[in-house]
């Protein structure tokens, strides 16, 4: 059985930092494109950040350019999400992704993922 187990979120104050991880078990994803997608609650899950299996490649959205970094151990079969000036408007539950199909290319769009984890909750205070 696959799963994604993210872990590191939490309440932070805005200009804060932290690192969510997230690791994989019952199949290797080190072929495999993984992102990152948020999600408030009656809002669409929004694309953040994703990279490629080699970690050559890497993308995120606007939102968070310049703030949050994408990095991934296959040794360890894990991808984290490291996320720096933190602003309220981040407050949300962050989700780790899995494409299935083995890939070097980026995707940004949730059906492209076969993968989900069942997220943490991230929140940040003004």
């Amino acid at each position: 059985q696959v799963q994604l187990v993210e872990s590191g979120g939490g309440l932070v104050q805005a200009g804060g930092s932290l690192r969510l991880s997230c690791a994989a078990s019952g199949r290797t994803f080190s072929r495999n494109t993984m992102g990152w997608f948020r999600q408030v609650p009656g809002k669409e899950r929004e694309f953040v950040a994703a990279v490629t299996w080699s970690g050559g490649t890497t993308y995120y959205a606007e939102s968070v350019k310049g703030r949050f970094t994408i990095s991934r151990d296959n040794a360890q079969n894990s991808v984290y999400l490291q996320m720096n000036s933190l602003k309220p408007e981040d407050t949300a539950v962050y989700h780790c992704a899995a494409r299935g199909q083995l890939t070097g290319v980026i995707y940004s769009r949730s059906f492209e993922y076969d993968y989900w984890g069942q997220g943490t909750q991230v929140t940040v205070s003004s």
